[in-house]
């Protein structure tokens, strides 16, 4: 009885922290949608975004190379363990990590900036349909936002160890606000953006270019003024830390890690860019888009969850640490698989209904629907290989992520280059996106067994039982939707792609998210639970 009373508080705890982080990650989400239909409309789908993407990549692709894998992956769990040796040990390893943190991100854009022409080529390849001289005129602007990627995730990591989750989960949202004034005032501006030649002192490359960089800025320094309003004192802590050989330790496995995950990325980029004009953009845009309903819900769990596995592991709690681990892969089966199945079904209606618009047309935002249908497919493994990812770190045991992720990797490649030599250009963005979806489903079973072989049994039944009733609910929700789309056609008659993208859009929304999570709470599934006592507190208060 203790133990379930154990469970029912750690899980409405749990519930509690991630729905507050969600409503913001909601918005976030939301507006950053916004912010690239607005891209889309106004740049279309082709060789000026194909270039401005890429660019804008490059400054997150040199942050986690040097820092940001690593304190995403590794900071909550050693600022963890700092804080347990008191109040102010902990402060000084935070202060500690911000002054080496910062001293890397300076030499590091120093170095980035002066190889932007190299960064692009790497990327780009020969035979790529972006602009390289386009490309590099970009990331001359956006390189210099290593610098606020790489203090964005330190201060995030350092406010979630204090307990302060909703700057960090809102702070986003000033990011997308910039971008979105930032493309109004392009749109405004006449003109065009030249790529023959490429002008560096043209206003609208300028202000694109500026405007983006603007909004991590601001980014960076509303998370800055949230961590000095929590009593945290901003100091330079220099010289030696006792514990600068197991972050050393940690941090070369993570930025393997990364460097593996990076070379994954240049195969990527490489063979989307020999697809049709603007594949780029629009792999690019696919994986963000069904990466939605992850951040919203699963890096809300995942954020809310991590300091609890890491004080498990920490103390060595096995059975907290493993009911945790599965508790977090259950609920994040149950909360992303019916959303993983909308993107599925309605990928082709939402990239024609949001992605049609302006400089853009029917069948590249066709395109971009169904890569986004492909890419959401991995949703739901991707969202659990991340969780046994960070399981392994909180044990600090960072070599394990890396040879999975080296599997992946390898998994990945080979079915990019194998759907290059296969596929018609213009189908190719579409496996590529499958192509990472595969890679993840790989991740997730391999990490399971990995962790298991750590830590011993890990309540997998259980946790598979709970993907499988999310499966069977998602699948029931995904068939209503379709016998209601093609009554409605029938009855209705022809209508026009746009109208009958919205219809299918409506349509696919209200029918699977209601039957599937219908469903769920039908047979009460167990990890539907803690959020539905969350929504019925929040009822009973109104």
């Amino acid at each position: 009885m203790v133990d379930q009373a154990e469970s029912r508080v750690r899980d409405t705890s749990l519930a509690r922290a991630s729905a507050a982080m969600a409503l913001a990650t909601a918005v976030s989400r939301v507006s950053g949608l916004l912010a690239k239909v607005l891209l889309v409309a106004v740049l279309g789908l082709g060789m000026v975004n194909d270039s401005y993407t890429v660019a804008n990549t490059l400054p997150t692709v040199v942050n986690e190379l040097l820092l940001g894998g690593v304190l995403t992956s590794i900071a909550v769990p050693l600022l963890v363990r700092a804080q347990q040796d008191g109040t102010r040990q902990g402060e000084a390893y935070a202060q500690w990590m911000i002054t080496m943190g910062g001293v890397l991100l300076i030499a590091a854009t120093t170095a980035a900036v002066a190889a932007a022409p190299l960064l692009t080529e790497l990327y780009l390849g020969p035979d790529t349909r972006a602009n390289a001289a386009l490309t590099t005129a970009f990331a001359y602007l956006l390189l210099p936002g290593i610098i606020c990627y790489g203090l964005s995730a330190l201060l995030q990591a350092i406010l979630n160890v204090r307990g302060v989750f909703g700057t960090p989960a809102w702070a986003p949202v000033l990011n997308n606000v910039v971008v979105i004034a930032t493309v109004v005032v392009y749109a405004l501006v006449p003109g065009e953006i030249s790529a023959d030649p490429v002008r560096m002192g043209e206003p609208k490359l300028l202000i694109l270019g500026i405007g983006t960089a603007l909004g991590i800025a601001a980014q960076t320094l509303i998370m800055a003024v949230s961590l000095r309003r929590s009593a945290f004192r901003l100091r330079w802590r220099w010289g030696w830390d006792r514990r600068l050989s197991e972050f050393g330790g940690l941090a070369v496995w993570v930025v393997l890690y990364t460097l593996v995950s990076q070379a994954g990325m240049v195969v990527i980029t490489r063979v989307t860019g020999q697809g049709t004009t603007g594949s780029v953009a629009t792999f690019n845009y696919a994986w963000l888009l069904s990466q939605v309903p992850y951040g919203v819900l699963g890096v809300s769990l995942l954020t809310a969850l991590m300091p609890r596995i890491s004080r498990a592991a920490a103390t060595r709690n096995t059975g907290e640490f493993v009911a945790d681990v599965s508790l977090g892969t259950r609920m994040s089966a149950v909360l992303l698989m019916p959303v993983s199945a909308l993107l599925v079904v309605a990928g082709g209606p939402i990239g024609v209904a949001f992605f049609s618009l302006g400089a853009s047309d029917v069948a590249a935002a066709d395109r971009l629907g169904w890569s986004l249908a492909a890419a959401a497919l991995g949703v739901v493994p991707f969202a659990i290989t991340m969780l046994q990812l960070r399981a392994f770190y909180a044990m600090k045991d960072a070599r394990t992520p890396t040879w999975i992720n080296v599997i992946m990797v390898v998994v990945r490649s080979v079915l990019c280059y194998a759907a290059l030599a296969l596929l018609d250009p213009r189908d190719l963005v579409i496996a590529v996106t499958g192509a990472m979806s595969a890679s993840f489903v790989v991740g997730a079973i391999i990490g399971q067994v990995w962790l298991r072989s750590r830590v011993g049994r890990l309540q997998t039944w259980r946790t598979l039982g709970g993907i499988l009733r999310a499966l069977a609910a998602s699948l029931l929700g995904c068939g209503c939707a379709v016998l209601a789309i093609v009554g409605l056609r029938g009855i209705l008659g022809p209508v026009g792609p746009v109208a009958d993208a919205w219809l299918s859009l409506v349509v696919h929304t209200v029918v699977v998210l209601a039957v599937s999570f219908g469903a769920l709470a039908l047979i009460r599934a167990p990890e539907l639970k803690p959020a539905l006592d969350r929504l019925a507190r929040i009822a009973r208060r109104r």
